[in-house]
């Protein structure tokens, strides 16, 4: 029929053209419908609008200031940061890569003929900052603006024109991570990859039961709104993101702030305030979530895990959903505070998802954190073993905080660590417990006043940590007071993000021989940073480094627990060690200290006992499980494009997760689920949202059976108490 129109038309044109109209009124009536339907073909053609990334792309030059700017961060880096480290082509070289990574982490924008033409600015860059040129710095911005721009258009073309044309029968394969693969040779392999990128985001919203209506809508959003973000880019957020690549090649906590993020220095404690109290960074292209404030609006409500990047932001129960993926840190932070009482929804993309696109949607109720909600709290557990009964008392840590304020003006009740641990430690004490547990996890530090003297708590006198200062002076912080508040058995219980000031702690309890340090290798935050001001914007430097009265550092190694338990957290994604340019570990000479009799020969049983209870225990063996089939998903390297692969892929996974959880209900005597739908309507009950992938469903989980780890400290708590007495008796 199409054919017959275009003839027809191509004939009834020429015949106008000529000069002559169809003489009959059949040859009449047929130039009528033909040019009818050629009108009406007219809008639909229209419809498919075709970018052009040309509209969307406008070059930043530096700023007059910038210059002067770069040259003093240069130094000041170089002669006041912990690392000494000479501006040189080694330097150069390292602050290229990194800049390169900055702008293009999964190599999928540049050209390897951009890269090859960058080259030459490798062994350049130390000559740029001390002339405090930026040209070369701006010319690749303005490059990587251009293809990032043409990207988005190619996608939306494909998107617009071209969606009923992909094929997700194809057997195809996507590289989820590209970070050492070659960047495209062409344009052609660009596109390619980007086509693949495409199929694979539509393949997972299809799986989350989306149709291919709502993705199109939905994607074509997302990507204008990024297009729309290039557009508002401006010379600043060229200046930052390159004076970082030189400031975090010094250590991963040196970092610029411009004078808009200053204005609000530190963004994540300001969140703490008014908002969801959460600490956030900017990484690749996304706003993650480092650690949650103890006692915050998301801690509560216990959805929001660190790791998770968050990749659209709504107002409200019902207001639309902003994509902020590659807007710059302070404006997602300012969508997410708000008024106390009001609503914010997070769009998110848990930490152990390996597929960028299978997201959740949380909703957290914004407030402000009140000191007294971080304070330090107790309990009692009772555990039975041998038909002995003993208390383990608990006191749980979420920060090492004062009250500077309170305390500065003679408030004798002024609140701190320290004080409310003693008054709750002789509260226990007057309850008759058998020992005491100290829980640290998820503690990310504080005040390294408290943590001294709760140190103090626990032993007679001496020191607690040491410093060690950029020009290798070493000051030592002391516990100058005889008095030991407790004596008794004591466990100290850490995880992956218990770092810093809870770090100190633990290492000093261990190495005091003063108690057994139970759980994950924890943060490896060992180091210390000062702000100084700038003319435009403030600088965070690193310039000390915290050492264990052992004299080993905290730094990168963190501590190591006598007993061990699963890894909730993947220590490849969070911790110092995960950090690229951290400090290394090293140690420096020990402290004078009287510690305590060694116990490391109860270790060999301790953990014998320990594996044997984790062998029986339905909650324990659950989250053993959970996590090798998670990590397993962890050395994934490739995404299939086939939709019917992935569908049997993920229903297969589904039932994995559905044969664990019932596994663990049938030992513990409860019913099991029959199906998927009926474990997805538990969490809905539970206050979890269903309409997520399975592996975002078990860190929920796991994160409810932390409980599991409390009370197994508890029995391993026991156990010591009984070894060590059954030891001293045979002696």
């Amino acid at each position: 029929m199409s054919q017959f129109i275009r003839r027809s038309f191509q004939s009834s044109i020429f015949s106008l053209l000529k000069g002559s109209l169809p003489r009959s009124d059949r040859q009449r009536k047929r130039l009528t419908i033909v040019i009818a339907a050629v009108i009406l073909s007219i809008p639909l053609l229209s419809i498919a609008k075709v970018y052009n990334a040309e509209e969307y792309i406008h070059p930043v030059t530096p700023a007059k200031e910038h210059a002067k700017l770069s040259f003093v961060i240069a130094k000041q880096l170089r002669y006041q940061h912990y690392r000494h480290m000479v501006l040189d082509d080694d330097l150069s070289s390292t602050v290229f890569d990194a800049y390169l990574k900055s702008l293009d982490p999964n190599r999928t924008f540049f050209l390897a003929q951009d890269i090859k033409s960058f080259e030459k600015f490798r062994f350049l860059i130390d000559n740029d900052f001390r002339r405090g040129e930026l040209k070369n710095a701006f010319s690749t911005f303005n490059l990587y603006q251009k293809r990032h721009a043409e990207r988005l258009v190619y996608t939306l073309n494909l998107l617009e024109n071209n969606y009923h044309k992909l094929d997700f029968n194809k057997n195809e394969e996507l590289v989820i991570e590209r970070e050492e693969l070659p960047w495209p040779a062409n344009e052609e392999q660009q596109n390619q990859l980007t086509r693949q990128q495409l199929k694979n985001v539509i393949i997972s919203f299809k799986l989350a039961g989306k149709d291919d209506k709502e993705i199109q809508e939905l994607l074509i959003k997302r990507y204008k709104n990024q297009l729309n973000r290039i557009k508002q880019t401006n010379n600043e957020d060229a200046f930052r993101i390159y004076i970082n690549a030189l400031a975090e090649s010094y250590d991963p906590h040196t970092q610029y702030f411009s004078p808009r993020v200053s204005e609000n220095f530190d963004i994540q404690m300001s969140l703490s305030l008014e908002g969801i109290g959460a600490m956030l960074q900017s990484e690749d292209g996304y706003t993650k979530v480092k650690r949650l404030v103890p006692a915050g609006p998301a801690e509560k409500a216990g959805q929001l895990k660190a790791g998770d990047r968050i990749v659209g932001v709504a107002q409200g129960a019902a207001g639309e959903m902003v994509d902020v993926i590659g807007w710059r840190l302070d404006d997602v932070v300012q969508l997410i505070r708000g008024k106390k009482g009001t609503t914010v929804r997070l769009e998110l993309i848990p930490q152990k998802s390996k597929d960028e696109h299978k997201t959740k949607t949380i909703q957290i109720v914004r407030n402000t954190v009140k000191l007294e909600e971080q304070a330090a709290k107790k309990e009692i557990i009772e555990v039975t073993e041998n038909g002995i009964k003993q208390k383990i008392g608990i006191i749980d840590i979420p920060a090492f905080y004062i009250d500077f304020k309170a305390a500065q003006a003679g408030d004798p009740d002024y609140k701190s660590t320290t004080r409310d641990v003693k008054k709750l430690i002789n509260e226990l004490k007057q309850e008759n417990i058998d020992g005491l547990i100290v829980d640290l996890r998820n503690n990310g530090g504080g005040s390294l006043q408290e943590v001294n003297t709760l140190v103090g708590l626990f032993i007679k006198s001496g020191p607690t940590v040491q410093i060690k200062a950029a020009d290798g002076r070493i000051a030592q912080l002391n516990d100058e007071s005889d008095e030991i508040i407790y004596q008794g058995p004591l466990a100290v219980l850490v995880n992956r993000l218990s770092a810093s000031a809870s770090e100190i702690f633990a290492g000093a309890i261990q190495d005091y021989n003063r108690g057994i340090i139970i759980g994950n290798q924890t943060f490896g935050k060992g180091t210390v940073q000062a702000l100084q001001q700038l003319e435009q914007g403030q600088i965070k430097l690193t310039h000390a480094k915290f050492y264990r009265v052992s004299g080993d550092s905290t730094q990168n190694l963190g501590v190591i627990p006598d007993i061990i338990f699963p890894a909730l957290y993947d220590k490849d994604d969070i911790g110092e060690s995960s950090l690229p340019e951290a400090l290394p570990w090293d140690k420096v000479k020990n402290s004078e200290f009287q510690h305590y009799p060694a116990f490391s020969s109860l270790f060999p049983a301790l953990k014998t006992q320990h594996l044997k209870r984790s062998k029986t225990d339905p909650d324990f063996l659950y989250i053993q499980e959970t996590v090798v089939r998670i990590d397993k998903k962890k050395d994934q390297k490739v995404l299939s494009l086939n939709f019917e692969s992935r569908q049997k892929e993920y229903n297969e996974s589904r039932q994995e997760q559905l044969e664990i959880e019932n596994k663990r209900r049938i030992a513990k005597g409860e019913k099991p689920f029959k199906n998927i739908k009926e474990l997805d309507d538990e969490d809905d009950i539970l206050g979890l949202n269903k309409d997520h992938d399975d592996e975002e469903d078990e860190d929920d989980k796991k994160d409810s059976d932390s409980r599991t780890f409390l009370l197994e400290s508890a029995n391993i708590l026991m156990d010591y108490i009984q070894l060590k007495q059954n030891s001293l008796v045979h002696k």
